[in-house]
């Protein structure tokens, strides 16, 4: 019976860079000789992990909004992605792929609406595409909190994987899963990734050049020794951004390939995934986690608020999300004020817009069918605007226009963007103009580097749906 087992997670996403204007991305300099970073990052990525057939032995999630632009772009690679998962499930009759929350909002941070939203829509858009339900999701960031942990339960979700130090436990022992213990007599499962270890494949690359060696050398050395004398299973974890492997490390696809398809076997150790360990090894211990804890940084989740240490000059956040806050009451009392006439559940019609993001149902057959009277076209077509402001809504909070130091970049500026497209369509549906609620505010939001301003953006990105 093999004892040492050990799985690599990856985690794939890339911050939207569309223009929320045009919807198409910009060209971008940096990523020459391809025309921007998401194409870049598929042909030393994505493409080549396909092709080695890693997404077959890796445990791994990929943010919906990246397999959006792969299905626009790299339709292929998004199917022999979704292929390599249907593997396992004709083989062991789990998979390997895991669902993410839609729009990488932190979701400590998130109103519990929104925590609901973005795992219904996770999984609605992980359905959708792989063709089953999910066991697991990846929290963005592994940023957590009870209550995300309840809404994961709420929704189906058996597990997900955290960083060592959110476990509420000196003691942890990371080659085992546990039970976390929820309010109502509830529980979810929680895999704990090797600290060591994935620190060494995401940041030191000299122990990565030959899979063997790592495997000798690093992963043998963390089984504990106590377990294999009284002969119980252990499972070791890697985790790391996917696109370490061949992006941010190049040809480290093919380290992968081997760590993933021979230098374990050749080592005596068994290669699995959470749904696969799981089918034999429920877990035995309960934890208590860290709230407001996630793997980007030890101090919590202050970095996308503006008030970690580590990320300094970044005062600018806790203004933005201020305003984002007292923007997001705002527009949800419009939303549900000028809806909840007409639909019982306005939060279950905006939950069930996904099936319409995803082109599975036409907006006014949802709408319809959630009503408790007969529309006229004229309301119809004004709760389908004031959905894609809710739509928008959620796209000013994703997560990566909050992490890093400077205001002017392209992702906390396409978040600024979203924000005044969702006031837009909502004037535009009910005449009522929240611009006012943000944009002194919004001066205050301004970039060291260049002087840009979260005012300028918001009124440029306005002007020019106005101007059509």
């Amino acid at each position: 019976m093999t004892l040492r087992h050990y799985c690599v997670h990856a985690h794939f996403y890339q911050p939207p860079r569309e223009d929320p204007y045009t919807g198409v991305i910009p060209d971008e300099a940096g990523a020459f000789p391809y025309l921007n970073w998401n194409e870049r990052i598929h042909a030393e990525c994505y493409a080549p992990n396909t092709q080695l057939r890693n997404f077959e032995r890796i445990s791994f999630n990929i943010g919906p909004t990246l397999c959006e632009w792969m299905e626009d772009f790299h339709q292929d690679t998004l199917q022999l992605i979704i292929n390599q998962d249907r593997v396992n499930i004709e083989k062991f009759g789990v998979g390997n792929a895991i669902a993410q929350p839609y729009n990488h909002t932190i979701l400590p941070l998130a109103t519990d609406r929104d925590k609901a939203t973005q795992i219904a829509w996770g999984i609605a858009d992980f359905e959708f595409r792989f063709g089953r339900k999910p066991q697991g999701m990846w929290l963005p960031e592994t940023a957590v909190d009870i209550a995300t942990l309840s809404v994961l339960c709420d929704y189906g979700i058996e597990f997900t994987i955290l960083a060592p130090w959110q476990a509420d436990d000196d003691n942890l022992d990371p080659t085992e899963p546990y039970w976390v213990i929820l309010p109502g007599g509830r529980s979810i499962i929680v895999f704990f990734y090797h600290a060591e270890l994935s620190g060494n494949v995401s940041f030191n690359p000299s122990l990565t050049v030959n899979a063997d060696d790592f495997v000798m050398q690093q992963i043998i050395q963390q089984f504990r020794s106590d377990k294999l004398h009284r002969k119980e299973s252990q499972i070791i974890m890697l985790a790391s951004d996917g696109e370490l492997y061949g992006h941010h490390q190049p040809d480290r696809q093919h380290f992968l390939a081997h760590l993933v398809n021979g230098a374990g076997e050749n080592a005596g150790l068994t290669l699995t995934f959470p749904a696969l360990w799981l089918k034999e090894h429920p877990p035995k211990k309960i934890i208590r986690i860290r709230s407001n804890t996630s793997w980007s940084c030890h101090h919590g989740v202050g970095r996308w608020l503006g008030t970690c240490a580590c990320n300094p000059n970044s005062e600018w956040k806790t203004t933005l999300y201020r305003v984002f806050n007292r923007l997001t009451h705002s527009l949800d009392n419009v939303y549900l004020n000028t809806v909840s006439p007409y639909i019982p559940n306005v939060w279950q019609l905006r939950n069930n817009y996904i099936h319409v993001l995803l082109g599975q149902q036409p907006v006014e057959e949802l709408i319809t069918g959630l009503a408790n009277k007969t529309l006229s076209d004229d309301v119809i077509d004004q709760i389908g605007i004031l959905l894609l402001a809710q739509y928008e809504r959620q796209r000013m909070f994703a997560s990566c226009g909050w992490f890093f130091e400077d205001f002017d970049r392209i992702e906390p500026r396409n978040n600024v963007a979203h924000a005044a497209q969702a006031v837009w369509l909502t004037r535009q549906a009910t005449g009522i103009d929240l611009q006012n609620l943000c944009l002194t505010e919004l001066k205050k939001v301004v970039s060291q580097r260049t002087g840009l301003t979260a005012e300028q953006v918001f009124q440029r990105h306005f002007e020019r749906v106005e101007s059509g």
